[in-house]
C-alpha cells in the first residue's frame, strides 16, 4: 500500500514543483490515514490545505481507494 501511496504521490508532484513546493510521505496508519509533510512554497501556503484535500487526497483515494484520509504534519 506503501507504494500505492508513493505512485500517487509522484502523479500530483510536478504540480507541486512547478510552484517550487513539494511533498513527502511520513506514514501510512494502520487505520487508512496517509500522512504526508508539505514543502517548500506548500509549507504554511495559504491554499495548502485545498491543495491537500482537492488535490493531493483526490489522487490518493483514487489511487488507493482505502485510504480514509490525507493529512499533513509538521516538519
Amino acid at each position: 500500500m506503501i507504494q500505492q501511496v508513493e505512485t500517487a504521490l509522484e502523479e500530483i508532484r510536478p504540480y507541486l514543483k512547478g510552484d517550487g513546493g513539494d511533498i513527502s510521505l511520513v506514514e501510512v496508519t494502520d487505520d487508512y490515514i496517509v500522512k504526508v509533510r508539505l514543502e517548500g512554497s506548500c509549507d504554511g501556503c495559504p491554499l495548502s490545505m485545498q491543495t491537500l484535500k482537492g488535490g493531493v487526497e483526490m489522487v490518493v483515494k483514487k489511487t488507493v481507494p482505502q485510504i480514509v484520509e490525507v493529512i499533513a504534519v509538521d516538519n
